[in-house]
């Protein structure tokens, strides 16, 4: 993930003045989002957009699912890509890089809320996850 350019901290929100008690605020001068982001294979296919991210229970960023295949809209369905397979280039314009091709994933089983989570990646990105058991 790309650093933070610079951060600000203030007692009190001053656009909008809002500050309770025992909080304060950080003004992120600059920020890359990754929900909505395109993602492209190595190969610069397109592979979809990042649709949501996932986190384990130590809070480790461990996936990103993304709205794969399909033709306008039709045909799309969710699958977890490795965190550690996805590059991403300074800037918050440019695609998100997966270390797969449309090939590698086509086949990939589909992400859906609430059933075990399959994760696709290499097998130099899956290594740093220990195995299942």
């Amino acid at each position: 993930m790309q650093q933070i350019a610079q951060a600000t901290e203030t007692p009190r929100d001053e656009t909008s003045g809002w500050a309770p008690a025992g909080v304060t605020t950080t003004v992120l001068e600059q920020h890359d989002a990754v929900l909505g982001r395109q993602v492209r294979s190595s190969a610069g296919e397109d592979m979809g957009r990042v649709v949501n991210v996932v986190v384990d229970q130590s809070g480790q960023v461990r996936a990103a699912i993304i709205d794969f295949g399909g033709f306008l809209g039709v045909g799309n369905r969710k699958i977890a890509v490795d965190w550690n397979a996805l590059h991403f280039a300074p800037g918050g314009n440019d695609p998100i890089i997966l270390d797969l091709t449309r090939g590698q994933v086509k086949g990939a089983p589909e992400y859906k809320d609430g059933r075990p989570l399959v994760l696709i990646g290499t097998a130099e990105s899956l290594q740093a996850y220990p195995a299942s058991e």
